[in-house]
Order: C-alpha cells, then sequence, then structure tokens
C-alpha cells in the first residue's frame, strides 16, 4: 500500500508530472519489489561477461579511459587540420571530423547548391588534395579517425585510405569509424543523396572490403544521435538504433557475408540527453538486447560479434541560445551518464554550438570536462558503479521491454527500410517531438533560462564567424586542381564506376579508390552514382 505523501511533517509532494525527459511516468520510492524480476546471471552478469549489461571489458574505466574525441571541422581543410593539431596538443586522443553540407550531399563547393555553405558547419572536403591537408602532420597508423558521414561514407574513406597510402601507413594498421549509416538518414537527418536500397549495396560494400583489407576500423557506426536530435524519446532511440543494426546485418548476411567477418567491427553511436537515469538504462540495456540479437537471431559464434561498443555525444539539442554557459553544466551531466552507462568514445559539446561552430575557448572547456570526470570525479574506479539501484534497473528491464515491442512491431513490417518506406519511424519520432515541446510550453518540463529563472538582455558572446573569403579560396584551389590533373584519367575512372554501379554485382570500393587517386572529386563521383541510382525523395506520409 503506497504511503500518504499528504502529512506535512512527513512530507508534501510538489505537483508533478513527475517523468522522464522522454515522458516515462516514475515512481516515488523504488524498493526490491520493483526489480523482484531480475536475475543477476540473466540480466546483468559481470562486466565482460554476457549478457554486458555492466560493460564489455573486465576492467572498464580501471583499465583504460574513454576516448576523448571532440568533434571539429570549419572552414578550409587547412584550418581544421590546425584546430585538430591545437586539440591533440591539449590532451584529446582521438580526431572526429565534422564536413560542411555540400560535402554531405554530395556537392562540390563550386557547385550552386554549395553557395553560403562552404566552410560554415564542417570543413569542405571536395577531393584528395583536401584530404591530403586535412591530415597533413598527423601520422594516420597512429591516431584514430572518426568521420561523420553518410551518402558519401565510402567515397570520404576512400580519400582517407588513400592519404594513408601516400603517407606509407599500411590499412591494416589503421584505426577509426566512418558513420556511414544510411537509415537514420531517411529517419530522421535527411541528408541522402541515393534511394535506400542502392544505398544499403553501398554499405555492404563497405562492410566487406574493410573486413577483407582494414580490419582494425569500424566500417559503420549506427547512429541513434540524429534520430534523439530530430525529437524521439529514449526508448525510440534505442530501438530504432539498434534495429537499424540488425537491418546491416540481414542486408550483409543475404549479400553472402559471414556475419562473424564482419559484426565485431559493427559500432554505434548513441545521444547523451538530460535525464541522467534513463539514459544510463538505455546504454546498459543496448548491450543487453543485441547480445541477445548476434546470439538468438544471427546464431555468431565470435563473442566479439555480440558485443556492443558505442560512442556517445553529448545532446546538442538540449543545448539553449538562452544563458549560453549553462550549457557547460548540462553537457557535464550528460557526459558522467554516458561514463555511467559505460561508453568507449565520448564527445561533449561547446557551450556555443547553438549559436555557431564552438570557438577554441568553448572547445577547450568541452575537453577539460571529459579530463575532469576522468582524472577527478572518481567515477572511473570501478565499473558500472550504479548497478542494483532499484530505479535504474527497474528502468533498463522497462527500456528493454520496449525495446523488443517495437522489434516485433518493425520485424512486421518487413524490416527497416519498409518500415521507412511506409513512414512509420518518421512519424513515431515527428509525434514523440510535438508532445515534448507541447510539454514544455505548459511548462511540465522545465528548461532554465527558457521557460524558466529567464534573463532580460542578455549580454552577448564572442563566436566563431566563418566568412566568404573561405569560399574564395576553396573554389579556386579547387579551380587550381580541376586544371593541373590528369582529367583523361579522371573520366576514365567515372565511366568504370559508372558501369560497375549499373551492373549491380561487384564491390563498388577499387572503382571508387581509383578515382580518388585521380583526384576525381567528391561531387563527380557522386553525379556518376547519381546517374545510376537516381535521387531520393521523401514521400509525403
Amino acid at each position: 500500500m503506497a504511503k500518504d505523501v499528504s502529512d506535512p511533517v512527513k512530507g508534501v509532494e510538489r505537483p508533478g508530472p513527475f517523468t522522464t525527459v522522454s515522458g516515462v511516468p516514475i515512481e516515488r520510492l523504488y524498493t526490491p519489489e520493483n526489480i523482484r524480476d531480475l536475475d543477476y546471471e540473466r540480466d546483468l552478469g559481470d562486466p565482460a561477461e554476457p549478457p554486458y549489461t555492466r560493460g564489455i571489458y573486465l576492467t572498464m574505466y580501471r583499465g583504460k579511459h574513454w576516448t576523448t574525441r571532440q568533434f571539429s571541422g570549419f572552414g578550409t581543410a587547412a584550418d581544421t587540420n590546425e584546430r585538430f593539431h591545437y586539440l591533440l596538443k591539449h590532451g584529446q586522443h582521438g580526431l572526429s571530423v565534422a564536413f560542411h553540407l555540400p560535402t554531405l550531399m554530395g556537392y562540390d563547393s563550386d557547385h550552386p547548391m554549395s553557395e553560403g555553405e562552404v566552410g560554415r558547419c564542417g570543413v569542405a572536403i571536395d577531393s584528395l588534395a583536401d584530404m591530403e591537408t586535412l591530415f597533413k602532420g598527423l601520422p594516420l597508423d597512429k591516431i584514430s579517425t572518426s568521420m561523420t558521414t553518410n551518402a558519401p561514407a565510402p567515397i570520404l574513406w576512400s580519400m582517407y585510405l588513400v592519404v594513408a597510402e601516400k603517407q606509407g601507413a599500411g590499412w591494416k594498421n589503421l584505426r577509426g569509424t566512418i558513420q556511414n549509416d544510411i537509415l537514420k538518414e531517411y529517419i530522421a537527418q535527411k541528408t541522402y543523396i541515393f534511394p535506400p536500397r542502392p544505398s544499403m549495396k553501398l554499405i555492404v560494400d563497405t562492410l566487406e572490403f574493410g573486413s577483407q583489407h582494414v580490419p582494425q576500423w569500424n566500417t559503420i557506426s549506427i547512429s541513434g544521435y540524429h534520430i534523439r536530435e530530430a525529437g524521439s524519446t529514449a526508448l525510440q532511440e534505442l530501438a530504432f538504433t539498434l534495429y537499424d543494426g540488425i537491418e546491416y546485418v540481414e542486408w550483409a548476411r543475404r549479400a553472402g557475408l559471414d556475419v562473424d567477418d564482419f559484426a565485431p567491427r559493427l559500432s554505434f553511436f548513441f545521444n547523451a540527453h538530460n535525464d541522467f537515469f534513463e539514459e544510463i538504462a538505455k546504454y546498459r540495456a543496448a548491450r543487453k538486447v543485441w547480445y541477445k540479437v548476434m546470439t538468438e537471431r544471427f546464431q555468431c559464434k565470435n563473442e566479439r560479434s555480440a558485443m556492443l561498443r558505442f560512442h556517445t555525444q553529448t545532446a546538442g539539442c538540449s543545448l539553449t541560445a538562452q544563458q549560453p554557459y549553462n550549457n557547460i553544466v548540462r553537457v557535464a551531466i550528460q557526459a558522467l551518464a554516458a561514463v555511467l552507462g559505460g561508453t568507449q568514445s565520448l564527445h561533449t559539446n561547446s557551450l556555443d554550438e547553438t549559436l555557431a561552430l564552438p570557438t577554441e575557448h568553448a572547445a577547450r572547456i568541452a575537453l577539460r570536462t571529459q579530463q575532469i570526470l576522468a582524472h577527478e570525479s572518481g567515477v572511473t574506479n570501478t565499473a558500472d558503479p550504479l548497478a542494483g539501484s532499484y530505479f535504474l534497473e527497474r528502468l533498463t528491464l522497462d527500456m528493454e521491454k520496449g525495446c523488443w515491442e517495437y522489434f516485433d512491431r518493425l520485424d512486421a513490417l518487413g524490416g527497416m527500410v519498409a518500415a521507412i518506406e511506409q513512414g512509420f519511424p518518421q512519424r513515431d519520432i515527428q509525434d514523440a517531438s510535438y508532445e515534448y515541446q507541447k510539454a514544455i510550453e505548459r511548462n511540465d518540463k522545465i528548461i532554465v533560462g527558457v521557460n524558466a529563472f529567464v534573463m532580460e538582455d542578455e549580454p552577448p558572446i564572442d563566436i566563431l564567424l566563418i566568412d566568404e573569403s573561405v569560399t574564395k579560396r576553396q573554389v579556386e584551389q579547387l579551380g587550381k586542381l580541376r586544371q593541373s590533373r590528369d582529367n583523361g584519367r579522371v573520366r576514365a575512372t567515372l565511366e568504370a564506376l559508372s558501369d560497375a554501379a549499373a551492373g549491380n554485382s561487384v564491390n563498388m570500393m577499387p572503382y571508387i579508390l581509383d578515382c580518388v587517386r585521380a583526384y576525381t572529386t567528391l561531387g563527380e563521383i557522386c553525379d556518376a552514382l547519381r546517374s545510376v541510382y537516381g535521387v531520393y525523395e521523401e514521400p509525403q506520409f
């Protein structure tokens, strides 16, 4: 029987509702009764033991801290190269590249569609020459690099591989990740180029090529981050992300790949939002669900195929333009949730990211946030320190249950590609986003500085401005490249690429690599593929 909470001495509850950020109701008190169905061996296990709820490594952060990987990219390749050197000097472990919108959409910087966007929200990369500048002075066999790109992922990865080749770095020694997750583009972020089915063919090609030639590389980072940024709940982020993973494994198996040849290099990418316990539960449930998927659905034999490894980025959508220094606190809480949830890699957003690309000052604060967590907070001294919390374990069990229910719905729709074609995940996220916004407008959810504790006449802060000189410099360099390269060789490689795409029976990576080595531009390669595959236009649902 619930205890009375109306007694002024024993306690009076403030008006609710009491829910997570995602709207899940929260009870006043959690006790052993809430987790009576929890079995330690079945549901938790020790770290490094199935079902990996408590972490995939025995020592977790007692052995090695997570990889500190700040997402960076702006202006020209030379501008971003300077920022990379700055961050590494200040203690960053790995690199993470943000590309500008024209690159993500498969256009060169001199294309009319690129006007006004060159170098604004990421670095401008048009050709191998830019990629060579981007990584100048950075030994690629000694550092780990993540590249956030999707439709053009095989092209940008090929550029990276050729830069390594020119450095004398063997592909077998390269470590890093390409996001390469096109399904979440159709679901959430919308920077797609080709229709879903040829896009899935390109992804399978990268999985196969990586397993054969670049064995330490994560050839896909299956991303829930952008699903959450589009307004999903934590559960939707978990379920849609893991089911995207299922879809990639299914397509690879149909293409004749053995699951244990590529699954150990699958990685995931999650958001860290404001609700501390809900986020930790999400990460723990993700490991448990993925273990069951890989062992029961796909019968993997390699234990690494069943270990979910993930990168985390703090929630850009939670940051506010109002009182931006409050964002430092939000990011610290979110990063702590990611660490307590067992992340392998972490990016912390900068305080000014709702206003512009980060300044060096803001990026350094974000980096220091991770370093303080790692070295001063004490949370790295033991693995999964919150295990056994009645509240957290109940949230984890409920998150898992909800995930399996979503899987049943997606299976019934015929898989994720079919679900996207029917508009199911898009509508589901849209509804969740609408409900969250209504909760803010009703003041059921308080956003400090936005709908409560508001300040008038806030002083401005310094921001990083990308002016039009970036476009001028980039377009001039691109023009010189087009004049100096062997254009006959460029035409030959593009013709071979188009023929291979039309045949639809060979791995496309060798043809893309040939184009890259000829200094064919990213836009030219994408145009060749567009001529065969077409361009995706989202239907009205």
